[in-house]
């Protein structure tokens, strides 16, 4: 699975946890967007398989208006467990 495959299925598992616990996703220039709810982000997942899926997404939140692609990404924590 490639690099941006993999960021993009781990936020859909976040987005759509059973408990939604926010997160932050670390960008390659430093800065940190936190998703503090899941339709704060918005992106086209594709099929289970993948197809159709986007690399682009956009970011809602608190005045915060974002574009930016899955390939931007260089981590993404959950805010809860202290792991920023």
């Amino acid at each position: 699975m490639a690099r941006v495959d993999s960021i993009r299925s781990e936020v859909l598992t976040l987005m759509h946890a059973r408990l939604f616990r926010p997160f932050a996703l670390l960008m390659e220039n430093g800065e940190r967007v936190t998703i503090g709810h899941p339709e704060n982000i918005a992106f086209e997942p594709g099929s289970p398989e993948g197809i159709g899926a986007s690399e682009d997404f956009y970011v809602i939140s608190s005045g915060l208006r974002m574009f930016s692609t899955f390939g931007s990404v260089t981590a993404i924590a959950r805010l809860d467990q202290g792991q920023i």
